[in-house]
């Protein structure tokens, strides 16, 4: 492992989805540093009107925009000082409500706004200054940001906006199109409760599902509306799955990246996979209570010792540790970037993942920790390398990466390295970089880090390596203070009681 100096962070610091850029909000400023460098290339005031705690910082799709948010007040500001583009939303929301979630939409200049209570789902147009809004939204009882996403989503390539509403008692769908947001088409699907809408990555199927309470069904439409599919439940292979259709219903979907393939996850220790060119049933994966470790199975367990955590491989039958009684059924699912690997995690066993191979329809590993798995991603590139995170305070300066030629998952530790607080660690989604590369928050100091292990492999942050140096495992780190700019505030020009621009 190799890493960078750390730098001065806050609750809200996040690399851009390009990896090239780190934006990091304090009190006063935004500041955004080149990863190449590792140099401040930009110190943005925020302007001194802005009121009440930020809400959310977020990139845009293309890495050229940031979104800072408040309860009143929403700006947007480019990263690139040439561009001097600047946006505010003044009281974007009624005064009951307050901001769920806040984010980009289907490009740089389409701003989703959801408030509390379901009072008002609005997509603001930066580039004409106008807002629209789509009359009951359709958010679940305790809304919270992943919530209101799955109500919402936009069709890939071509941008149409599609939305869950409820009216009169009734769920419907509409698809609006992606400039003006007028509505194109809507209808009423056959749920008694729909969960959410997900379109397929090539954007050929639109999805709904019903709520588990009502049983097994997902409903496929064309991209223009028509019902094409519905897919009411696993069929019963032998006599003992004839009561499948009585249990609870869809609880997680999830699609591969090449739109091949839909994972399906219920109540049970079941995983369905479907077809996705004839929505049929093409795989089913079963969780063994029980696991046998073989040649072509690896059972990876987590121990402590005085070296720190380390995995080591289950010589015999294992059972995986149970979590809190009463809940089951499959609470995580992601495909890796190259639509071969599965990885799942089950409610009744928080601290276990499994890796599954969908294309040899085999169980491939299996990772028990000694904590709760609190998040997971693959790497966007390079195939099947995992990203895990565990909760619990004997986790939380740690972080594991895991690919299948790895003598189990490998620990990254970061205690030494930042202040002592939960870390936070993403992937740097830089194209063609290998190793790959990290970035890692406590909240108050951030960093990079690099899987390469040899001093000739390259880093992301090249360029500061004689300016900075770099720093192997086991060496101190070199603490650095963020640079802040004192430059007077830019006044903006208001064009009407909602928008104001700037750009120079």
């Amino acid at each position: 492992m190799r890493f960078s100096d750390s730098f001065q962070a806050s609750p809200h610091c996040a690399p851009s989805p390009n990896g090239k850029l780190v934006a990091m909000l304090s009190a006063s400023s935004l500041q955004i540093r080149a990863v190449e460098n590792l140099q401040t290339i930009r110190d943005i005031d925020l302007p001194r009107d802005s009121s009440g705690p930020v809400t959310s910082l977020q990139w845009s799709p293309t890495s050229r925009l940031l979104l800072v948010a408040s309860a009143h007040q929403i700006h947007v500001f480019s990263a690139a000082a040439e561009d001097g583009f600047h946006a505010t939303i003044r009281n974007p929301l009624p005064p009951a409500a307050k901001p769920v979630l806040v984010g980009f939409g289907a490009s740089d200049y389409q701003i989703c706004l959801c408030a509390s209570l379901g009072l008002r789902f609005a997509v603001f147009d930066l580039r004409s200054s106008t807002a629209v809004e789509i009359a009951h939204p359709k958010f679940h009882p305790t809304p919270s940001a992943s919530a209101c996403c799955r109500g919402f989503c936009f069709r890939p390539r071509t941008g149409h906006l599609s939305i869950l509403t409820r009216i009169s008692g009734k769920d419907m769908i509409s698809i609006h199109d992606p400039t003006s947001l007028q509505a194109q088409r809507s209808w009423f699907p056959d749920t008694v409760d729909a969960q959410g809408l997900i379109w397929a990555p090539d954007g050929h199927w639109l999805l709904t599902w019903e709520a588990p309470a009502h049983g097994h069904q997902i409903l496929f439409y064309s991209s223009d509306g028509n019902l094409l599919k519905t897919w009411s439940g696993p069929q019963p292979l032998v006599p003992a799955d004839k009561h499948l259709t009585l249990g609870p219903g869809v609880k997680l979907l999830e699609l591969s990246a090449d739109a091949r393939r839909l994972a399906i996850g219920d109540s049970s220790r079941r995983m369905c996979i479907l077809d996705m060119a004839s929505v049929t049933e093409s795989l089913r994966l079963q969780h063994p209570n029980s696991i046998v470790p073989t040649d072509t199975l690896q059972v990876w367990q987590e121990q402590f010792s005085a070296a720190g955590h380390h995995f080591v491989r289950a010589p015999q039958t294992i059972s995986p540790p149970s979590g809190q009684a009463g809940s089951s059924g499959c609470a995580l699912a992601v495909f890796d970037p190259s639509s071969t690997l599965l990885a799942t995690k089950l409610e009744e066993s928080p601290g276990t993942l499994w890796l599954w191979d969908v294309e040899a329809a085999e169980l491939r590993a299996v990772l028990l920790f000694h904590a709760s798995v609190s998040r997971l991603s693959w790497h966007p590139t390079i195939r099947e390398t995992l990203l895990v995170s565990c909760e619990g305070e004997s986790h939380n300066s740690l972080a594991y990466t895991w690919d299948p030629l790895s003598d189990g998952p490998r620990p990254i530790d970061f205690s030494g390295r930042l202040s002592g607080g939960r870390v936070q660690v993403l992937w740097l989604q830089i194209d063609g970089l290998e190793p790959a590369a990290l970035f890692a928050s406590d909240s108050r100091r951030y960093m990079l880090a690099s899987l390469a292990e040899d001093d000739d492999e390259s880093v992301p942050w090249t360029a500061a390596d004689q300016r900075i140096g770099l720093h192997n495992k086991g060496d101190p780190p070199y603490i650095t203070d963020a640079h802040v700019d004192d430059a007077s505030e830019e006044e903006t020009s208001e064009l009407d009681d909602t928008f104001c621009f700037k750009r120079t």
